[in-house]
């Protein structure tokens, strides 16, 4: 998948420290997320409602 032309941004509750930053992009059908520090790295893309059930669990953490 080309992810080249995704608008990504920072997940809000990564820190502003510059440390583990998440970054997500909203795409057709679906959500990349990657490594803020690897942009260049592996993304994983999942769909919108496998995501939300994702962050929902992280949330609980």
């Amino acid at each position: 998948m080309d992810l080249s032309g995704a608008a990504w941004r920072k997940a809000t509750k990564s820190g502003e420290n510059g440390g583990a930053c998440v970054e997500v992009a909203d795409i057709t059908g679906a959500v990349a997320i990657r490594d803020s520090k690897d942009p260049d790295g592996p993304k994983l893309v999942i769909g919108h409602g496998d995501f939300w059930r994702f962050a929902a669990a992280l949330k609980k953490l």
